[in-house]
């Protein structure tokens, strides 16, 4: 099942995902580099709550819209069905 996502959110999401994506390339040289055990542990900190706050936002966005019915062509989600995508970021 689809949701549809505005595209101001499409884009807080991709830019936050290209974030973490820079963040990444940064972990995986310092590692490379042969860095501090705690800096490289902070540093992944930082990307894996950037993952998190990503598949936050899309998820409050499929919910903003299935509450609002916008895109009546689809069914609207069920509570499990939300449940589930929020468990999966837990």
């Amino acid at each position: 099942m689809g949701m549809a996502v505005d595209e101001d959110s499409v884009q807080t999401v991709l830019n936050r995902l290209r974030r973490a994506q820079g963040q990444l390339a940064g972990v995986i040289a310092m590692i490379e580099a042969g860095r501090d055990c705690k800096d490289v542990v902070t540093q992944l900190a930082a990307v894996s709550r950037a993952l998190d706050r990503a598949g936050f936002k899309i998820v409050a966005s499929g919910m903003r819209q299935c509450m609002s019915a916008a895109d009546e062509s689809q069914p609207p989600m069920t509570e499990a069905e939300l449940e589930k995508l929020f468990l999966a970021l837990a």
